[in-house]
């Protein structure tokens, strides 16, 4: 993606992360609540004005990166293959991330990504909107698997959609939570990566078993 961009994009990207990452820093080293925006404006040598450009509250400074992927798991379904189900598709998106060594899943090897996780355990208001993101991404998905109900609307395949799309958002976030687990006991993300593989395989076999052939694309 950052291939693609133009110049005048990658300088805006560059200076949306630089000021996230003097943002997490001085959140980090103070407090959430300790910091204002007037002070992380200073701290990257722009503008108040700048940062609101480019963050629209406090809070996305925390989660404006994060929330670009709040369709992962919806898309993982949109794009599956023939004959792939919904829980083996977010299964193989996750094993691309975690190839990939993507921050969303917490498998960058960049300090900052995992104590960016520890400022939100640390702070309620923080963790109230990770709850909302999660439960967003997982409406998402539930969203995709309801409209390709061969367009059936109201009745009982709505629950079994909202059903399935719990539990195959609690596979990914129960594998989510193991890597941040083992990244703050020291582990490396390429110690922990193959473990994780055949965690994610266990886990996520676990909702196939339980799902059987629902939402299999035929």
């Amino acid at each position: 993606m950052v291939e693609r961009m133009g110049l005048r994009e990658r300088k805006k990207r560059d200076t949306s992360l630089r000021i996230w990452r003097i943002a997490i820093e001085l959140f980090v080293e103070r407090g959430f609540d300790q910091v204002t925006v007037a002070e992380i404006a200073d701290a990257a040598d722009v503008s108040k004005m700048t940062v609101f450009n480019y963050f629209g509250n406090k809070e996305d400074l925390v989660f404006k990166l994060m929330e670009e992927h709040t369709g992962d798991l919806a898309r993982a379904v949109r794009e599956r293959r023939s004959g792939e189900s919904a829980g083996a598709a977010v299964h193989r998106q996750f094993l691309e991330q975690m190839a990939a060594r993507d921050a969303s899943i917490g498998m960058s090897p960049d300090p900052l990504n995992l104590r960016v996780r520890e400022l939100i355990l640390a702070t309620p208001a923080l963790l109230t909107r990770t709850y909302a993101w999660s439960a967003r991404g997982t409406q998402l998905l539930a969203d995709e698997l309801i409209a390709e109900a061969d367009g059936e609307r109201g009745g009982s395949h709505e629950a079994v959609a909202r059903c399935a799309a719990m539990q195959v958002a609690a596979a990914r976030i129960s594998l989510y939570d193991e890597i941040h687990e083992r990244r703050s006991k020291g582990e490396s993300v390429d110690e922990i990566y193959p473990t994780m593989v055949t965690l994610a395989q266990e886990v996520f076999g676990l909702v196939e078993n339980g799902l059987g052939e629902y939402a299999v694309r035929r």
